[in-house]
């Protein structure tokens, strides 16, 4: 296992840096993978079939990552494809429940669907929308605008007792957030956030005795042997998640390996642990109360924020911060003092 301080050891100097749920930083490792995937380019000597292994080591560590085994993880990449590949194989008028404060990833594949009866609630009740009558359900597991955490148990529970289809996205938790993915029919996850990989890379997880989601975008890619006859019929697909790749982005999936292969050797509960507590103590200094979440969303303008050479993003109307491994006590103690509030909390306290 790697500690924090060794993780962070392998990144570039990220002060100030809280806004991984936007961007992820690359650790030194995936520089270096792309880098010498693009000058295998200039010469024109890269082995193609390397790449394979680039991937085959990131279904690997993701799949550790989110508690599933590599043979049921897929390479896609955007989560709206998985989430159009959902919505087309749900049957027509299928009622499908979503959050209304949702990401447009999530949300617009099934409400472009005029097949299904999409219901959109308030995520605060999500849960309560759930029962006799729902056919599936796609939402997100943490909430990209202000870090909110569905509860993953409650929901799978729910599905289970309902025999209602699952979909999920991950993007803002893989990495730092405990997952089973296994207990969920799909679920889907952008590389470029917690994953520190570049963007272009993503996963879907689709359950061992899920046999209703039909692969639209099956290619060359989907098979058992990709390279060994890529034309002609008859149709056939791999029989594990493979049958759901897309063809992959080789340079990205170079530079992604070593990224979740650092992610997983830390281990989630030890980033959930530094993550959310750095969150919380944040959160603690002005005036908030802790949270689950490595995500702390605040009112007011990031200017203060600016110009301290915090980096945040604005997101909903309101400042959002995000904290991961490569953040410490000393991005905390800048946030507040550039906020103005050393010594004081924003409660009075």
């Amino acid at each position: 296992m790697t500690t924090i301080e060794a993780a962070q050891r392998e990144f570039h100097d990220a002060s100030g840096y809280l806004d991984t749920a936007t961007v992820g930083l690359p650790s030194r490792a995936t520089i270096e993978a792309v880098r010498a995937a693009l000058d295998g380019w200039t010469r024109g000597s890269n082995d193609l079939r390397q790449f394979d292994a680039d991937v085959d080591r990131c279904r690997a560590a993701y799949g550790a990552l989110v508690s599933i085994g590599e043979e049921r993880v897929a390479i896609i990449g955007q989560v709206s494809v998985a989430a159009a590949m959902v919505a087309s194989s749900l049957p027509a008028g299928a009622r499908v429940v979503c959050a209304e404060e949702d990401f447009h990833s999530v949300l617009f594949p099934f409400l472009v669907d005029d097949r299904l009866d999409v219901v959109v609630v308030p995520l605060d009740r999500l849960l309560d929308a759930l029962g006799p009558g729902t056919d599936a359900v796609a939402v997100s597991a943490v909430q990209s605008a202000d870090g909110r955490v569905i509860d993953l148990d409650a929901l799978a529970t729910l599905a289970a007792d309902h025999d209602i289809r699952t979909f999920v996205d991950v993007s803002h938790g893989a990495g730092w957030l405990p997952i089973d993915a296994g207990r969920f029919d799909v679920t889907a996850c952008a590389g470029y956030k917690w994953l520190c990989s570049p963007r272009g890379t993503g996963y879907t997880t689709v359950g061992e005795h899920v046999d209703w989601v039909v692969p639209r975008h099956s290619g060359w890619y989907s098979v058992e042997d990709p390279w060994e006859r890529p034309y002609g019929p008859p149709f056939r697909q791999a029989r594990s998640a493979r049958a759901f790749d897309v063809s992959p982005a080789w340079f990205d999936y170079a530079g992604a390996a070593p990224a979740l292969e650092l992610l997983a050797s830390v281990g989630v509960n030890v980033a959930n642990a530094h993550s959310v507590g750095l969150a919380n103590r944040f959160r603690a200094e002005i005036g908030l109360a802790a949270s689950n979440s490595a995500i702390v969303a605040i009112d007011g303008d990031s200017d203060k924020l600016d110009a301290a050479g915090i980096r945040t993003a604005g997101r909903a109307g309101r400042v959002r911060t995000s904290w991961y491994l490569y953040n410490n006590q000393r991005d905390v103690d800048s946030a507040i003092e550039a906020l103005g509030l050393e010594g004081k909390r924003s409660d009075g306290a």
